[in-house]
């Protein structure tokens, strides 16, 4: 199993890119050994997706990664698996790791192909769906049934219902359904599938590497399983070259040689088109050098001549204008 699982989650991942492309997503370059595989952008949406045989092997490093990549550019974190176990994913339904939302590829292309999205999901003890309460309440009180009267149609207790009323309890899918069928409207919510994760205290900015960059003003987080080193985004307030302080992807020297660089450099651009930013190298080299294939280059010492983010960004503008 092991010698063909490789190619079989490259066909997957194979699969998953040529969907979006063809339903209008700009789609990035494949990365392997990343917390994310591929990034997929539509209009305001933007996916950073891993793809996986098997759910189990996403490890909460990888999640802590992902969601922080996430955060900064204000995308959604998004696992595609096949198992988790020996149990195939359900078609439609939505699973959970680390705080990762977790899909089979049938799901995926129901969502993109369909636009239908999923209800249910999974949590300890089985499956479960969310109800409005609100449209429960008025369509009973529009057809004259007490709570005991609903409670009885649905082979629940009338504390059930008030439950599902007041959004105090999830809802078994065959109760809602049936609920449904008696009120004869729709009443679960779907999954809201592509939330940006919620900003935590982890992400300590003020101690990232370069610290050149930090001591001039930006907040600077370092990462370690992305095709980039770190992101870097104006701390200031009164930043304004052109209204652009999206956040940076930023690679550092390291001691890399120049076929390392230039085939970090193709990463960068590749990511940087479809996130929709910029990308810089940090290089410490004294001899003068403005860009590396097509990516602009900033020195460690001209940093340290600026006095603010602004007159880095503006020296990043001129020399992305000067490729």
């Amino acid at each position: 199993m092991s010698s063909t699982m490789p190619s079989h989650r490259d066909h997957v991942i194979n699969e998953i890119n040529e969907l979006l492309f063809k339903h209008g997503f700009e789609t990035s370059n494949i990365y392997d050994r990343s917390c994310f595989d591929l990034v997929a952008r539509r209009e305001l949406l933007l996916l950073l997706m891993k793809v996986l045989i098997n759910v189990d092997g996403f490890s909460a490093a990888h999640a802590q990664e992902i969601k922080r990549v996430a955060r900064t550019f204000l995308a959604s974190p998004l696992l595609v698996g096949i198992k988790s176990k020996n149990e195939v994913l359900e078609e439609d339904v939505v699973y959970e790791r680390h705080g990762i939302p977790v899909i089979a590829p049938t799901t995926l292309r129901n969502i993109v192909v369909e636009e239908i999205y999923p209800e249910i999901f999974a949590d300890r003890g089985g499956y479960y769906v969310e109800i409005d309460g609100q449209i429960v309440k008025d369509v009973r009180e529009s057809q004259d049934l007490s709570l005991k009267d609903l409670a009885d149609l649905a082979h629940v207790s009338r504390e059930t219902i008030y439950k599902y009323e007041t959004g105090r309890v999830r809802a078994q899918p065959e109760t809602a359904f049936l609920l449904e069928s008696i009120l004869n409207m729709r009443i679960t919510l779907s999954v809201d599938l592509f939330q940006v994760p919620q900003q935590k205290n982890m992400d300590k900015k003020d101690e990232g590497e370069p610290r050149e960059l930090v001591d001039l003003g930006f907040g600077v987080i370092n990462t370690n399983r992305t095709p980039f080193d770190a992101l870097a985004k104006a701390e200031t307030q009164n930043v304004d070259v052109n209204k652009k302080t999206e956040p940076l992807i930023t690679d550092l020297e390291k001691n890399r040689n120049q076929k390392v660089l230039k085939r970090m450099a193709t990463n960068l651009k590749d990511l940087s088109d479809v996130i929709g930013t910029d990308a810089v190298f940090i290089l410490e080299k004294k001899k003068k050098l403005d860009s590396i294939d097509g990516v602009p280059v900033v020195h460690s010492w001209e940093i340290g001549e600026m006095k603010d983010p602004a007159e880095f960004l503006k020296m990043l503008a001129e020399r992305r204008e000067c490729n």
